[in-house]
């Protein structure tokens, strides 16, 4: 039985990563930055899927300190670490950098980079030891240089995603342990949907473009932990929405329209 751990997963996609992980067998360690949060998650996906499979404790990634205690709650549990997953992230609102406040600004870039680096050091040494591992790196808009306006200090954060993997894949050879990327393309959550003023114009331009690339979290969830699942290459990419599929998508609107919000108060 593997065993995962999932920052940032008490909602969204790493919510929804960590129920998948579950249904398919493997023993998963939640987190995030409140501790109530947490609490719940690990006592409602325990009575899903058994609670000797669910462990959880408060982390926030910036802090390297909760990060190695991540780690040590996951072996106190389970005794090794198969897969680690640095899903967790924070974004800003869709604003000209120069308007964002500067604690803001160091919150995201503690969080998305310093956060993402103390994580993959902390895993690095776990797995290290241990002879074996994956950790899996979240890319976001940006990773693939990409530039936005009003997304500017997110998209540097998640562009350094892409140079830090291939760095820690040299530095890690012949380790045991696999540095991997999760790409999980537009998915519809808080973190995504929070950027915007859903009452403005820019919205309803936006909304077109998500309901043709967009999707929700229990459709891409299930295939990205397949395929982390699946993997047995050093230096993997887990892409959901690739260039085809995009294409794709575009030319498969010009015939029938997707909503993905209907129901929703958006």
């Amino acid at each position: 039985m593997k065993t995962v751990v999932v920052t940032g997963s008490t909602r969204g996609i790493g919510r929804g990563m960590a129920e998948n992980f579950l249904k398919r067998g493997c023993n998963v360690v939640v987190s995030a930055r409140n501790d109530q949060q947490v609490k719940e998650a690990v006592e409602e996906l325990g009575k899903e899927y058994g609670a000797e499979r669910v462990a959880g404790t408060a982390c926030d990634v910036a802090s390297y300190d909760d990060l190695q205690a991540l780690w040590d709650c996951a072996v106190a549990n389970f005794g090794t670490v198969d897969h680690w997953v640095n899903n967790a992230g924070r974004t800003l609102d869709n604003a000209p950098f120069w308007e964002a406040d500067n604690a803001e600004i160091e919150s995201i870039v503690a969080t998305n980079l310093t956060g993402l680096i103390y994580a993959n050091k902390v895993a690095m040494k776990g797995m290290a030891a241990q002879g074996n591992g994956q950790i899996w790196n979240m890319e976001g808009f940006g990773s693939n240089g990409m530039a936005q306006a009003g997304l500017a200090i997110y998209g540097a954060t998640k562009r350094a995603v892409n140079y830090l993997n291939k760095a820690l894949a040299k530095d890690a050879a012949d380790s045991g342990v696999k540095i991997c990327t999760v790409s999980p393309g537009m998915v519809l959550t808080d973190l995504l949907i929070g950027e915007y003023d859903t009452s403005s114009e820019e919205w309803q331009k936006v909304r077109k473009t998500f309901n043709i690339l967009a999707d929700k979290v229990e459709t891409v969830t299930p295939w990205l932990v397949d395929n982390i699942l699946a993997n047995e290459k050093d230096g993997a990419k887990v892409e959901w929405l690739t260039t085809g599929k995009v294409i794709g998508r575009f030319l498969k609107n010009l015939v029938v329209k997707r909503d993905l919000f209907a129901g929703m108060d958006i």
